[in-house]
């Protein structure tokens, strides 16, 4: 049985399969609150069901992810799940806050999920897509689908879960991140970003005989499997590098607010949490 969300569905689809699917479509599945928080519903539904192995992620529609969504992200309502509660203050403290319960945070939480994670990506995959693919134990792609993360030409040094040197090497997430370049699904793949490039009409069929692959296995060990990897990973320093990375994002973002009026300085952060415009900028 469906369970539908505004902007997400959660759906058991195999023997031990979950599938949980963005639903945005008309706005190429831009995130909002209401989808971020929609999502978290999802993952949480995946984690707290035992017999649930394996979760597929995707986005209905032409396009996974255009990531987040510009025009704003509305209003924040939902119960936190993590421990930085929004600042009203304004500045700094409000942006950094809310970035860290609702993109960081969140995806940081996603990630650990102790079940095997494979992420379903076709089409345009950008900036805070990629964040939502990252999260994944495994992505499959289809062939139409290209990666970028154009966050550095906004301004900022990359999305907030920057885990670029993770999927890519460091010197190809240096090339990502410094030149705004589209890769395609092939490129992704040779990289390593990518575990599988398949036909469009192919994705889900091949991602579900895979998910019923891995769901064979015995649940314990495939947990326990995903926190040995994910703690080698940790030891590389992948937490350190993220808590770092999301201040100098922030510092980014408090030059753009004293220096020009960027279109990223207050797209996306609700109003309550935002800071007014400087009285030489106002309207």
């Amino acid at each position: 049985m469906k369970q539908s969300f505004e902007f997400a569905t959660y759906e058991v689809v195999a023997p031990h399969v979950a599938k949980i699917m963005q639903n945005r479509p008309q706005a190429r599945n831009a995130q909002n609150n209401r989808m971020t928080y929609d999502l978290n519903a999802c993952f949480d539904l995946a984690a707290q069901d035992e017999d649930i192995k394996v979760v597929l992620l995707g986005g209905e529609g032409p396009h996974f992810s255009s990531g987040h969504d510009l025009r704003g992200f509305g209003p924040l309502t939902d119960p936190l799940v993590g421990t930085w509660q929004p600042s009203k203050e304004g500045g700094v403290h409000s942006r950094y806050s809310f970035e860290q319960e609702v993109f960081l945070g969140m995806c940081r939480r996603w990630r650990d999920i102790p079940k095997p994670t494979i992420a379903m990506v076709q089409g345009k995959c950008i900036a805070g897509g990629l964040m939502l693919a990252w999260v994944c134990d495994i992505i499959i792609a289809s062939e139409d689908a290209t990666f970028v993360d154009p966050v550095v030409a906004m301004g900022v040094c990359g999305v907030e879960f920057f885990n670029h040197p993770y999927e890519l090497g460091i010197r190809k997430a240096k090339e990502l991140l410094f030149t705004a370049d589209v890769w395609d699904a092939n490129e992704a793949h040779r990289l390593g970003m990518v575990n599988h490039v398949v036909p469009r009409d192919q994705l889900e069929a091949f991602t579900l005989a895979m998910a019923e692959r891995i769901a064979n296995k015995p649940s314990f060990a495939l947990k326990m499997t995903k926190q040995a990897v994910n703690t080698a990973q940790n030891n590389m320093g992948q937490r350190e590098t993220m808590d770092t990375t999301i201040a100098l994002h922030h510092m980014c973002h408090a030059h753009n607010s004293e220096m020009e009026d960027r279109a990223v300085r207050r797209a996306g952060l609700p109003e309550k949490f935002r800071e007014p415009k400087p009285a030489a900028a106002a309207e």
